[in-house]
């Protein structure tokens, strides 16, 4: 391995940055590796005033770092799964999943125990449509209202009395050594989570070294792997727009991956979620994919369309 430093790419938000210093510090004891971090802020983190789905997804969270990938002064970027579009462009792929952190979300309220214990009418922040549509569905007398920002700055936000409630992802708070500010975690049948969450995904460019590429493939979880791909292929399926309220989640236990997806419509509160699940054998990348794409279509069967053509529509509309 040359002694030319690797660089890592990374956003500059805790979170982020206890990602990049986390995979930095195994390439180093486990390959005696010189690793750098580049620290950037990204269009993601600058615009807080509009909606993802307004302004280009999430993946102005990860544009930036591509561009120091392609420009030769990062060799490597980590992002979380879950902010990561489902097809990469040209030149770049992803060279490892890392082992899956706890995938679900978590229920953070300074003053109420549980969703179930808000009353009737309190605020609750979040500016996932995917989590609106869960929420709606088992609170529709709550406020939800929208949550952008780091993890840092929602919190504040909550406890500056801004909301009664905020959802989280329960990986960032873990991770962060922020566990004991989780009221409650969802179970995967209370809340599904999204395609990719808990994740890391290490991005690297199509013609990475393998004096690169070699160590990190000694970084994948198979298992979690196997998961995110058929996750992610259910949102690849349907178009993976983040102004598509999808949930996706899979667990490969025993040989046998058990996957389920929820879709919700993102305007008319009305409308029902429509859920499909699936389990099979599925002990490679291509099998997982398959089954992805095969809730895909079982959701499209159940009336997934008109949703679909409406989370489109509220992606190309004005704010």
């Amino acid at each position: 391995m040359s002694r030319l430093p690797v660089v890592i790419a990374t956003r500059e938000s805790r979170l982020a940055l206890w990602q990049a210093e986390h995979v930095q510090a195994l390439l180093r004891e486990r390959f005696d590796m010189d690793v750098e971090l580049l620290g950037m802020t990204t269009r993601g983190d600058q615009i807080l005033d509009r909606a993802l789905s307004k302004v280009g997804g999430k993946g102005l969270f990860v544009k930036e770092l591509e561009t120091a990938l392609e420009e030769g002064r990062a060799h490597l970027a980590v992002h979380s799964l879950k902010d990561v579009p489902m097809d990469l462009p040209a030149g770049f792929e992803l060279a490892c999943v890392m082992q899956r952190e706890d995938p679900r979300d978590a229920f953070v309220s300074p003053r109420h125990e549980s969703l179930q214990a808000l009353p009737q009418g309190a605020r609750v922040g979040t500016s996932s449509l995917r989590r609106v549509v869960q929420l709606r569905a088992r609170r529709p007398d709550l406020l939800i209202e929208p949550l952008r920002g780091n993890l840092d700055t929602r919190l504040r936000k909550l406890d500056e009395g801004h909301y009664d409630a905020i959802i989280l992802a329960a990986a960032g708070l873990k991770r962060l050594g922020l566990a004991h500010r989780i009221r409650t975690a969802f179970e995967v049948h209370e809340m599904l989570p999204c395609a990719g969450q808990g994740a890391l995904g290490l991005e690297i460019r199509r013609d990475a070294p393998p004096s690169l590429r070699d160590p990190l493939r000694t970084l994948i979880d198979l298992p979690t792997l196997l998961a995110v791909t058929a996750e992610r292929a259910v949102s690849r399926a349907l178009g993976g727009s983040c102004s598509m309220p999808l949930a996706a989640h899979a667990v490969v236990s025993g040989g046998q991956l058990r996957l389920e997806a929820a879709l919700g419509h993102p305007t008319d509160a009305s409308q029902p979620l429509l859920s499909a699940r699936i389990e099979s054998v599925a002990g490679d990348v291509s099998a997982a994919d398959a089954l992805g794409r095969q809730i895909a279509e079982r959701l499209l069967a159940a009336g997934a369309a008109p949703y679909l053509q409406a989370a489109a529509a509220l992606s190309a509309s004005p704010e």
